[in-house]
């Protein structure tokens, strides 16, 4: 239906027009009934709708109405699948269909810093490309049902501690490639209708109230067409946050902040074609859903199936000594802890579901004869029951091999707080040790929302990663240990030995100030640069089968400004199981040029492959996948020379490499000055020929390079590493040069 807004809003009262810009309670948006438009209603839901009728919160405190959990996003991303999760868009978009929602708060793309961060679960990644390629298909998906998202928390919101007042302080280089390039991705790949703004001070502006962010970035540079909503209480000054770019205030000021609109259009501090403008935005994306609405059926268990089948695709096999599993069904088992029949499998918080009904690994068995069940502890509390480990120890000496669930209780993990350590309750440390030590043929299988520290990691035969997997967890764990279906999930995030070992360990959790030390190394681009041991590395999972990969090839070996190209690598199935394996394509920068990581994710594949089958898997090299953010420029640059590109089964399994030659066109402006060194001279074409008789002046001074004697005080070597750090300046000290002679030919070469 063809609408002309304009029209619409030129009719509407200044009181109107401001009411618009805020909501009318907890979940609804104003509706004007004398202009026809509607009240609307938004509902959490990045893995699962909860909409609530009365006594709302955003905390998950109050129930909500019966629905479907899916697997959170700290599993869905282990599926590397861009398919599967535009899928579950499209499942959650008929369900907010057939719920009336008109836009789903999510998904949440913020940056896993720290594994401590309370609200891990909901965030798909360490890694901003693998985040926004997830964001990106699941707002898709979304989105073909004429229902908005609303990307969040819009930005470097990483913490839970303080999140309503703590400055994020974070340089403009580390926001461009680590914490803004996941929105970035999902605004121009997928256009979400909505983006939420964070809490959070940047660098000591508030999200809500930021031009920067909300405007020249969001707007100006990605093309972001929709609306930006506040996070439920994140508005500090309301006229300034509509200056600024936030256009809905959530939830209802009751009036409050609306009047101050008012005011401020009256009193001239602010121009009504603003307040306009946020009408017509926030109008627009209510009428792309009330025009499209559709009346449709809830289709609860058939939802809940694919919640399985995402869970079983997402899943990480991450220790199979002796090939301990798959589990046979002739095979005497003990299921060990209370997540057998009381799994974890959502996080607590604004995204809590309530879930129409759950599937336990118990619930799942079909056969039970040969599977004996003890609790062992509870999944609530930590509480080491002597009783209760008695007879875990002992069914686990009477069987061929254990399987111990174990993992976070809620309490330990929820929007809102964030976790002061990466254990496991002791009391399930303490009960695995004692399994292992009854029972050598033992299987952890874990359910947690970030990772976990594993001091028995070395004594188990068997590891899964099960994570927060939805209310199907449990047939999808059954079917992942009985073989039924191959694991195929590989890490989204590091998973570090200790917490200490963690980029961000020493500035996690400040108060006023969070200050971003660690830069662009975060996740992986840390531990690989540092060379550092970790439990398990970024991309990491196993099969049952085995792959192996061969034949890399390029279509060209240069690459220039505007151009991409191609690199296929094929991936053959060794094994004798119906296997899929995620094929990572990594870029190594090795010009030097400026301080990186060693490599970082620029593509991904899924594949599945049936035994001794091979296919090509084919990704895109374009400039960006080679470039890093020059504040100078104020743009993504990338040096000329060489980038490796790896082809490999994780972070630290590179298989396969070829090298290739990027050439830019992008000049850097020259900033030479009395200061300036020998090197820096030396390291730019446009200024290496002087550099290089400046250089050899100095070396005729001091007389170096002049002997063939190898006992010469200063070698050439050293004699070159001296010079590369000396001030242009020493050329007038040294009476080579006036000053005036000098800083006339630094002029000349700035202008080149």
């Amino acid at each position: 239906m063809e609408r002309n807004l304009k029209e619409l809003i030129s009719q509407m009262t200044l009181e109107e027009k401001a009411g618009m810009c805020s909501g009318l309670d907890f979940w609804h948006l104003k509706g004007v009934e004398r202009l026809g438009i509607p009240s609307t209603t938004v509902s959490d839901g990045p893995h699962g709708l909860r909409k609530q009728d009365d006594k709302s919160d955003h905390l998950g405190i109050n129930d909500s109405i019966k629905a479907v959990c899916f697997p959170p996003a700290v599993l869905s991303a282990c599926s590397f699948d861009r398919d599967l999760l535009e899928t579950l868009g499209e499942t959650v978009g008929d369900e907010a269909q057939a719920t009336d929602l008109s836009v789903v708060l999510g998904p949440a793309v913020n940056i896993k810093r720290s594994p401590l961060c309370g609200r891990n679960f909901e965030y798909y990644s360490e890694d901003p490309y693998l985040a926004g390629e997830s964001a990106a298909a699941f707002i898709k998906g979304v989105q073909s049902r004429h229902v908005g998202t609303s990307i969040k928390h819009f930005a470097a919101n990483n913490q839970e501690f303080n999140r309503m007042s703590a400055s994020s302080e974070v340089d403009e280089r580390t926001m461009r490639e680590i914490y803004l390039p996941a929105f970035e991705t999902a605004v121009k790949k997928s256009q979400p209708y909505t983006v939420m703004c964070s809490y959070n001070k940047i660098n000591g502006t508030y999200a809500s109230e930021n031009p920067w962010l909300l405007t020249k970035v969001l707007r100006d540079e990605w093309g972001f067409k929709g609306y930006v909503m506040s996070d439920w209480g994140a508005v500090n000054d309301r006229v300034e946050g509509l200056k600024a770019g936030l256009e809905l205030e959530m939830p209802s000021s009751n009036g409050i902040n609306d009047a101050e609109i008012v005011k401020a259009v009256q009193e001239g501090t602010l121009d009504e074609a603003i307040l306009d403008r946020a009408v017509e935005r926030i109008l627009n994306i209510v009428f792309e859903y009330v025009d499209n609405r559709k009346e449709q059926p809830l289709t609860l268990e058939e939802d809940h199936e694919f919640a399985q089948h995402v869970a079983e695709e997402s899943i990480v096999l991450l220790k199979n000594e002796e090939k301990v599993l798959p589990l046979e069904k002739n095979e005497k088992v003990a299921f060990i802890g209370g997540f057998v029949k009381n799994p974890r499998y959502q996080g607590g918080g604004s995204s809590h579901v309530n879930s129409f009904k759950v599937t336990s690994v118990w619930d799942a068995l079909t056969e039970k004869e040969n599977v004996i069940y003890a609790e062992g502890f509870s999944s609530e509390t930590d509480v080491y029951d002597e009783k209760l480990a008695a007879e875990a120890i002992e069914a686990a000496k009477q069987v061929d091999k254990a399987v111990v669930f174990a993992g976070l209780p809620e309490s330990f993990e929820s929007e809102g707080y964030d976790r002061k350590h990466m254990h496991l309750p002791e009391c399930q440390d303490k009960l695995i040790a004692e399994i292992v030590k009854a029972q050598p043929n033992t299987i952890v299988v874990l359910h947690n929302g970030a990772a976990v520290e594993m001091p028995w990691l070395k004594d188990v035969k068997g590891l899964v990663e099960a994570y927060l997997g939805g209310q199907a967890v449990g047939q999808a764990e059954a079917n992942i240990l009985y073989g039924n279906v191959n694991p195929s999930g590989k890490l989204a995030e590091t998973l570090p030995i200790k917490l200490e070992d963690n980029p961000s360990y020493l500035n996690f959790g400040d108060g006023d100030k969070v200050e971003y030390s660690e830069g662009i190394f975060v996740g992986y681009r840390y531990y690989d640069k540092k060379k550092m041991e970790v439990a398990f590395p970024f991309g990491y999972g196993l099969s049952y089968t085995t792959f192996e990969y061969s034949n890399v090839k390029t279509d060209k070996d240069t690459l220039t400004e505007g151009e991409t190209l191609q690199v296929s690598v094929d991936v053959t199935n060794t094994g004798d199981k119906f296997g899929k394996e995620i094929v990572q394509l990594y870029v190594a920068d090795k010009t030097e040029a400026i301080r990186r990581p060693e490599k970082e994710l620029k593509g991904f594949e899924k594949v599945a492959l049936n035994p001794g089958e091979t296919k090509r898997v084919t990704f895109t090299v374009d400039k960006r996948s080679l470039a890093w953010y020059n504040t100078e420029i104020q743009d993504w640059y990338a040096a000329s020379g060489a980038y490796e590109l790896l082809i490999a089964a994780s972070s630290q399994d590179v298989r396969l490499t070829k090298t290739i030659q990027w050439k830019s066109t992008q000049v850097l402006p020259l900033h030479l000055h009395m200061n300036s060194t020998l090197g820096e001279l030396q390291a730019d074409e446009r200024s290496r020929d002087f550099g290089i008789e400046l250089k050899l002046k100095m070396n005729a001074l001091f007389g170096l390079g002049s002997s063939e004697d190898s006992t010469d005080a200063v070698s050439d070597e050293m004699g070159d590493a001296i010079a590369f750090s000396i001030p242009v300046r020493n050329a007038v000290g040294f009476g080579l040069c006036t000053k005036e002679e000098l800083q006339k030919k630094l002029d000349e070469l700035n202008q080149r």
